[in-house]
C-alpha cells in the first residue's frame, strides 16, 4: 500500500484557512463553465454572428477542459500542486482579461479556452486537502470545496443576470466580473496554500495526454455542437466514430508507456469507475436542472399557457438562486455524512432526493412554490453526490494517482454537464407548440418539459443504482503490495 504523507501537526485555523482559499477557487472554475450562458444572446448581437457561431463561446470551455484537466492534475502530482494551481489560476485571469476585451468571436473563444484550462483547479485542490488535512476532518473540507462547484454554477448564473438585466447591457461586465474573481482566488492561493511537501516526479506522459484529449475533443464536440449539424449527420456520426478509435488508442498507449498518465487498473477498479459514471449523471441532473428550470420560467404564459414570463433577472435570482444557496449549505452536512456514514450512503441519498425533486418539476410545474422548491431539493442532491464522489476516489487511489483520478472525475461531471445541455436542448426543440402567431418565434411545447424533468428523474434513479450496486463493498486502494522490509542487522547476523 501506498504511503501517504500525515498532515501537518493539527492546527484547526490554519486547516481552515487552507479550505476557504481552495472553496474560493472551485467556486471561480465552476462560475467560468455557466457563466455566458444567460448572455450569448448578447454575443450574438453585440458580435454579429450566428447562433450556432456564438455556441462555441461554452463548447470552447469543455473542451479545454477536457484536454487540459488530466494533465495538469498529473503534471501537479509529479511537480508540485500549489505551483501548478497559481499557474492555473494565472492563466484564467488571463483567459479572462482576453474575454473582457475580445472585440472579435476569435477573440472571445481563445479567452474562452483559457478559462476552461482552469477546470484542472478542482482535482489540484482536492490533492492539496489530502496532503494537508487531518483524515478525520477530510470528508468535510472535501464536501465543502466539492460544494462550491454547484454553487459557483449557480452564482453565476444569478450574478449575470443582475450584471445584465438593464437596458443597454453589456454582456463584457460579467467577464470583468470572472476577472475581479480569479484574481481573488489567484491572491488567496498564492497567500493561504503551502507549498507542496510530496511531490512523485517522473516524465509526464505527453503522448498519453495527447491520445487522450483527442478522444475527448472527438467525444465532447459532436456531443456539444450535434444540436447544430444534425445527430446523422456525418461530421455527428464521424466524430462519434473517431472517439471510438481513439479511445483503443489511448489504451494502448497507456498500457504500453512506462509511466503512463492513467493507470488502467486504477481506471477500471470498479469504485473508481462506479464514481466517474455517477459523476456523468450527477453533471448531466444539474444541468438538466439548471437549463429547463431556465428556459421553463421565461416562457410567455400569454402564448404558451404554461411558464412565468420572468426575466433572465428573476429566472436567477427567484427561481435558480434557493438551489445554489442549498448547495453550498448543504457541503458541510453532506461532509458529515460521509464520515460517519460513508460515500456510499451520501451518494444513495443524493440519488434519492435528485429523482424526488425532477418528479416533483414533472408532475407540477405551474406553481412559483413547487419551482422553487423541487430546484431546492436538486440543489442538495447535486452537492452531496459531489460531496461523496471524492470521497470514493480518495479511499480508492494511492496518494500519488490523487490528482489525476479526481481530474478523470471532474471530465465526467463535465461530459455529464453537456450531454445534458445537448438532451435537454434537443428535447425542447423537437416538441415546439404549433398555432403561434405569425412573427412569433418557434415555442417548446410543456410536454418537452415534462420529458427533459422525467429524464432528469432517470439519471438520478440510475445513480441510485450505482450506490446500491456498484459500491457494495468499501473501496480498496490499487497499489502494488508493499516491498518486504530489509532485514535488519540483528536479524541478517541470526540468519
Amino acid at each position: 500500500m501506498s504511503h501517504t504523507p500525515a498532515p501537518p501537526a493539527a492546527d484547526p485555523r490554519r486547516e481552515t484557512v487552507i479550505v476557504f482559499a481552495l472553496s474560493l477557487a472551485a467556486m471561480v472554475v465552476s462560475m467560468m463553465q455557466t457563466l455566458p450562458v444567460p448572455i450569448l444572446g448578447l454575443i450574438r448581437t453585440d458580435l454579429g454572428t450566428s447562433t450556432a457561431n456564438v455556441s462555441w463561446v461554452t463548447t470552447a470551455t469543455l473542451l479545454s477542459a477536457a484536454v487540459f484537466t488530466p494533465l495538469l492534475g498529473r503534471f501537479g502530482d509529479q511537480h508540485g500542486k500549489k505551483p501548478t494551481l497559481v499557474a492555473v489560476l494565472g492563466v484564467m485571469v488571463a483567459g479572462s482579461v482576453v474575454a473582457a476585451l475580445a472585440t472579435s468571436l476569435p477573440l472571445l473563444i481563445l479567452g474562452r479556452v483559457l478559462q476552461g484550462a482552469a477546470t484542472a483547479i478542482f482535482p489540484l485542490a482536492l490533492s492539496v486537502l489530502r496532503e494537508e488535512v487531518r483524515p478525520q476532518k477530510l470528508p468535510g473540507a472535501m464536501s465543502l470545496v466539492s460544494g462550491t462547484l454547484a454553487f459557483g454554477s449557480g452564482l453565476a448564473l444569478v450574478a449575470t443576470g443582475l450584471l445584465t438585466s438593464g437596458s443597454g447591457a453589456d454582456y463584457r461586465s460579467a467577464f470583468w466580473m470572472a476577472t475581479g474573481f480569479a484574481a481573488l482566488a489567484l491572491i488567496a492561493v498564492v497567500l493561504l496554500v503551502p507549498a507542496t511537501r510530496h511531490k512523485t516526479g517522473g516524465r509526464t506522459d505527453f503522448l498519453g495526454a495527447l491520445t487522450l484529449g483527442i478522444t475527448l475533443l472527438l467525444l465532447l464536440l459532436p456531443i456539444s455542437q450535434g444540436h447544430e449539424w444534425g445527430w446523422t449527420s456525418g461530421r455527428t456520426l464521424g466524430s462519434f466514430a473517431g472517439a471510438a478509435v481513439m479511445a483503443a488508442v489511448w489504451v494502448f498507449t497507456e498500457l504500453k508507456v512506462r509511466e503512463p498518465l492513467v493507470d488502467m487498473k486504477m481506471f477500471v477498479h470498479r469504485p473508481v469507475l462506479m464514481a466517474n459514471l455517477a459523476g456523468v449523471l450527477v453533471g448531466f441532473g444539474m444541468f438538466a436542472n439548471f437549463l429547463g428550470v431556465s428556459y421553463l420560467v421565461q416562457m410567455p404564459e400569454a402564448l404558451t399557457g404554461y411558464g412565468f414570463g420572468a426575466t433572465i433577472l428573476r429566472a436567477s435570482v427567484e427561481f435558480l438562486l434557493p438551489g445554489a444557496i442549498v448547495s453550498l449549505l448543504a457541503s458541510p452536512i453532506g461532509g458529515q455524512l460521509v464520515r460517519h456514514r460513508g460515500p456510499r450512503t451520501a451518494l444513495g441519498l443524493a440519488a434519492g432526493l435528485g429523482a424526488l425533486g425532477f418528479a416533483w418539476l414533472a408532475l407540477d410545474h405551474a406553481h412559483t412554490a413547487s419551482v422553487i422548491g423541487a430546484g431546492v431539493v436538486v440543489g442538495a442532491a447535486v452537492s452531496f453526490g459531489y460531496a461523496a464522489m471524492p470521497a470514493v476516489i480518495m479511499a480508492s487511489v494511492p496518494h500519488h494517482q490523487s490528482g489525476i483520478a479526481n481530474g478523470i472525475n471532474s471530465i465526467s461531471r463535465s461530459t455529464g454537464s453537456a450531454i445534458g445541455s445537448a438532451v435537454v436542448t434537443t428535447i425542447l426543440a423537437s416538441k415546439t407548440l404549433e398555432h403561434l402567431p405569425a412573427g412569433a418565434p418557434a415555442l417548446p411545447a410543456e410536454s418537452g418539459f415534462t420529458l427533459t424533468f422525467w429524464t432528469g428523474a432517470t439519471a438520478f434513479a440510475l445513480v441510485a443504482a450505482i450506490a446500491a450496486l456498484g459500491l457494495r463493498k468499501r473501496p480498496a486502494p490499487v497499489t502494488a503490495p508493499a516491498p518486504e522490509p530489509a532485514p535488519t542487522p540483528e536479524k541478517a547476523t541470526a540468519a
